[in-house]
């Protein structure tokens, strides 16, 4: 095998590799990347024998052939390389990597890539269109309710299921929940509700370009996503997720509402003097005025006010400031609702104007 590319076209790719690959694996070929060039292309595969990735560059090949080799240190070569044509060659089990331009020769050892696992697939007809961008707002507005509990393995992910012609994902930790749905126009294989690991969708927030469509494919116990040059699959998390329909109020009494921007700053600040172990912090609200405070004993108190529209009795709620924040960030809105009809029930958090997704939130003890 001999071919040559671009040292950044290829070190992107391999990034990408190493994040799939697991640090903890005890099998060797696992801690390999697979490189094999043939008609100008060379193709890249990683796994964890749980997530599968797979990309295609152009490159210009001398010699066609197929091997793998120790990802993390075949990642640092690159990293340390100066940027122009690079030279890669498989001589004896050993990939030499010479820059074409400069006196810099590595080798590094190789495994034969007939021990390379097998990464999954699925027949082309089993994929169906979707936005990126609306992908990607779907997964930022669920991914950080996921339960990082592991005894409750089944909300150690986010919860997707086609529900009305619409694609509906869900996450909850048990105390926070994060709904959203989207519209989906063209005929897809119905397929029963699955719970997908986070790290392929972390994945593909960060690779997707966000333009045009991607293709996915729903099997029993697999997940694949094909975007632009690459491919992706995951194995998906086995069990029941919770009946999420029940803890979603029928509907609310109160709402406050307040400048998006105005309330993450004076959470930002608030949340300096909180507990650690609770990160519980108080609202009150007392016609157009919100009170926040927080307390950590022996240490001090913070409180600042900020103004809001509220119609209804004085009210205060113990929140957990991380349940706020988080849903925060994720909205491009100028104003937001905080919704409730008593202070110890869920209440929820709303885009002001409402859109096609929200949060429910459990409140915190008082005391």
């Amino acid at each position: 095998m001999k071919f040559t590319c671009e040292k950044n076209a290829i070190l992107h790719e391999i990034s990408i590799a190493h994040e799939i690959i697991s640090s903890r694996n005890t099998i060797t070929i696992l801690s390999n990347v697979l490189l094999e060039a043939d008609n100008n292309t060379l193709i890249i595969r990683a796994t964890d024998l749980k997530v599968g990735f797979e990309t295609k560059i152009p490159v210009d090949v001398a010699v066609p052939g197929v091997t793998t080799v120790f990802c993390d240190k075949f990642l640092g070569i690159l990293r340390s390389l100066p940027d122009g044509e690079v030279e890669f060659e498989l001589l004896e089990n050993k990939l030499f990597i010479r820059p074409l331009f400069k006196k810099i020769d590595f080798q590094l050892k190789s495994i034969s890539s007939e021990k390379f696992p097998e990464l999954q697939e699925t027949q082309s007809e089993n994929y169906f269109e979707f936005p990126q961008a609306e992908l990607i707002e779907m997964i930022s507005q669920t991914i950080f309710s996921i339960s990082d509990d592991e005894t409750r393995y089944f909300m150690n992910g986010v919860y997707l299921e086609h529900q009305e012609g619409k694609l509906v994902m869900v996450a909850t930790d048990g105390r926070r929940l994060s709904f959203i749905s989207k519209s989906i126009d063209t005929p897809i294989k119905e397929f029963q509700g699955i719970i997908i690991p986070p790290k392929i969708l972390n994945l593909v927030k960060k690779l997707s370009s966000g333009e045009g469509n991607l293709s996915l494919a729903i099997t029993d116990k697999n997940l694949f996503i094909q975007f632009d040059n690459q491919k992706i699959s995951s194995n998906l998390i086995e069990g029941q997720f919770p009946n999420y329909n029940r803890v979603i109020p029928e509907k609310q009494d109160y709402q406050i509402i307040v400048n998006r921007g105005e309330f993450i700053e004076a959470l930002k600040r608030v949340s300096l003097l909180v507990e650690q172990s609770s990160r519980r912090i108080y609202l009150r609200v007392e016609g157009d005025t919100m009170v926040l405070q927080s307390e950590e004993s022996e240490i001090g108190i913070a409180k600042e006010e900020i103004s809001c529209q509220f119609e209804g009795p004085d009210t205060s709620i113990a929140l957990n400031y991380l349940y706020l924040t988080d849903p925060l960030k994720g909205m491009s809105d100028n104003e937001v609702s905080i919704q409730f009809t008593e202070s110890n029930k869920a209440i929820s958090i709303v885009p002001v104007p409402e859109k096609d997704y929200f949060h429910i939130v459990m409140p915190m003890q008082m005391d």
